[in-house]
């Protein structure tokens, strides 16, 4: 294991150095097309200094704006105990040196993502989408991907180069904006004949144009490229920790066939960062892949799919050998670990005949993350008290009899 965390952090240095020298090149053309010859080493500093303050933010509270921003609240073990008892059990099997804090994001579209600095400070945050749509070998699956995130190091890569990758876009739109509004007040100087020196500047610009607009793509296709290899890896190590692919498998499948909307809060920087594409919702390959975050979801469940032998590093590089006829994606040292026997599929959790619909399923769950109180008379009707309600006691709809707030909140049937 320590071995392939050591593949993935040199992996993950050399991808750093390649944005790098995008971002640096991107400063150095814009220095020039804005200053002249000497202002080259000033936009080299200037974009170093940007990123640098950036990669500062980030690593201080990088994994908290992250949550913030995808409008993800952390829940306690009574709000949902199936979910920390999966995020604990993973956490066990993956070795971890501390609990992930788990979040809840009140989204219908079923995906997750993990964050963090290091596995002593890891966050795993799911949608209610997800909740309400998995059963507990694949909400097994998902967690045990984020939690091979979480152990394979990709955590602080992904922050770090998506503050890269959004610095150089930064650098990008600001010029572009900048070298727009200049030409729609530069006609006059043209129109008075003074071209002296003009052609030279022109072709700079040109060229820092042609640079702030290709940049952008050529850190995306880096990033990109090993946020890809990176699912793949994850996928492994999600099979390995719950020795069961077809739980992931299906909860990709799932996934795949979602009719929700897309993630709400998503966007470019960290659309890698969860666990399935939250863009595309179909597993197809098209001409867009290139181009995309995550490889495609059909693949990746034949993948799975076609371990049948066992559930190691190594049945799974055989497996993805086998269905992409490319070359195995996981390290040499992962091949040699010992054997891994695939375990059957826990029988799920036989539910009512009239199960409530998903919607009532999410929304019921992001009522108990925002602190709701759930009552059950005698009648058989079912009250969810806001938490601003005032008052010990609340009378029934349906049969007027008063129920008592304290009484049932502090008695584990009554909030069921």
């Amino acid at each position: 294991m320590w071995e392939l965390i050591r593949t993935n952090k040199r992996n993950s240095i050399f991808l750093m150095v390649l944005m790098a020298a995008v971002l640096l090149s991107l400063g150095f053309v814009i220095g020039m097309a804005t200053m002249g010859q000497e202002g080259g080493l000033f936009g080299v500093a200037i974009a170093a200094v940007i990123w640098l303050v950036l990669a500062l933010v980030s690593l201080s509270s990088g994994d908290q704006i992250l949550l913030a921003a995808s409008g993800a609240q952390r829940v306690t073990h009574d709000v949902h105990p199936q979910l920390f008892n999966v995020v604990e059990e993973m956490k066990i099997a993956a070795g971890l040196p501390a609990m992930p804090k788990v979040y809840i994001i009140n989204d219908p579209a079923p995906n997750a993502f993990a964050t963090g600095r290091s596995p002593q400070s890891a966050s795993i945050a799911v949608t209610a989408g997800l909740l309400a749509r998995l059963n507990r070998d694949e909400l097994q699956g998902v967690v045990a991907h984020e939690m091979s995130h979480i152990l394979h190091r990709d955590i602080l890569y992904v922050t770090l180069a998506g503050i890269m990758l959004g610095t150089v876009v930064l650098l990008s739109q600001v010029f572009l904006r900048g070298m727009f509004y200049q030409s729609m007040g530069s006609r006059r100087r043209y129109s008075s004949g003074n071209q002296g020196g003009g052609q030279a500047q022109a072709v700079v610009a040109v060229i820092a144009i042609l640079a702030a607009i290709l940049a952008p793509i050529m850190a995306q296709l880096f990033y990109f490229a090993l946020s890809r290899r990176r699912e793949y890896m994850a996928d492994a190590g999600g099979a390995r920790l719950t020795r069961y692919p077809e739980g992931l498998a299906s909860a990709l499948e799932k996934i795949a066939n979602d009719p929700s909307p897309q993630l709400a809060s998503a966007n470019n920087v960290t659309a890698p960062m969860y666990f399935a594409n939250p863009f595309k919702k179909r597993g197809h390959r098209t001409l867009s892949d290139l181009t995309s975050t995550h490889p495609p979801i059909s693949e990746r469940i034949r993948i799975l799919r076609s371990m049948s032998q066992g559930a190691s590093y190594r049945d799974y590089a055989q497996a993805y050998t086998a269905v992409t006829h490319s070359k195995s994606i996981v390290p040499a040292a992962a091949l040699s670990q010992e054997e891994i026997q695939i375990r059957q599929g826990q029988a799920e959790t036989a539910r009512p005949e009239k199960v409530p619909k998903q919607v009532h399923q999410i929304g019921d769950i992001m009522r108990k993350v925002n602190g709701f109180a759930f009552l059950t008379c005698l009648c058989g009707l079912k009250l969810k008290i806001p938490p601003n309600f005032r008052g010990d006691t609340v009378q029934c709809p349906r049969c007027n009899r008063p129920l008592s707030l304290h009484a049932q909140q502090q008695s584990p049937a009554g909030a069921r």
